[in-house]
């Protein structure tokens, strides 16, 4: 089983992730446009400046390289989704109030081409985010995407108290928690405890769709 190194890895530019521009066998309508990457990075330097980081403090928080970093902020460069769980995890934010403003309203429509998306051609791993961010929140509600042998990499273990709840919609996903390896068909569903590393594989020879629910209301 996979488990994260002794020594912490420092994540730099080829690390997962992909240059806009770059060909890539993603759907068009799941890649992120140049607006949303700058926005992604408008985001990331926001909450970094109100936490009173520097490039250099996030970047050893995070195991995150400070050249990543910096060109993520500069929209020169999509993070892989293990990449990014790094930084908002340093950051104590939910990965989605990396990608989108708070919003405070009895009802809000997210229209299908507002939901932000972070696709990783390499890794095959595509993120929908689904819920909005909510003032004294912590809830994600995320629709993954994984192409057959895909893999969202090896996710660090989240702060205590923070909960997951998956259900797979579509295909097959091999889910390595801890030490432990469970294998989920369609309609099939699981929940962890997430202080632990976690990883997410799709062991089918079609496309898995699955539901993610992150739930940190605990540790707020």
């Amino acid at each position: 089983m996979d488990r994260l190194p002794k020594q912490k890895k420092s994540y730099s530019d080829a690390d997962n992730s992909t240059v806009p521009g770059q060909p890539g066998n993603v759907d068009p309508l799941l890649r992120p446009s140049a607006l949303r990457l700058e926005e992604l990075g408008k985001r990331l330097r926001e909450l970094r400046k109100s936490g009173g980081h520097s490039i250099e403090a996030l970047s050893s928080l995070s195991g995150v390289s400070k050249s990543m970093i910096s060109k993520i902020e500069r929209g020169e460069a999509t993070p892989s989704t293990t990449v990014l769980a790094r930084i908002a995890e340093a950051l104590a934010v939910t990965f989605s109030e990396l990608m989108a403003s708070e919003q405070d309203s009895e009802i809000i429509l997210l229209p299908f081409e507002k939901q932000p998306v972070l696709s990783d051609p390499e890794s095959g791993h595509t993120r929908r985010c689904l819920a909005p961010i909510l003032p004294a929140r912590g809830i994600d509600w995320v629709m993954n995407i994984l192409a057959p042998g895909g893999t969202t990499g090896e996710f660090v273990p989240h702060r205590r108290g923070v909960e997951e709840y998956i259900h797979v919609l579509q295909g097959r996903l091999r889910a390595t928690l801890g030490g432990s390896v469970y294998e989920l068909h369609e309609g099939d569903a699981i929940y962890f405890q997430a202080n632990i590393p976690h990883q997410f594989q799709n062991c089918g020879t079609s496309p898995c769709t699955y539901y993610l629910i992150i739930n940190s209301q605990k540790v707020r």
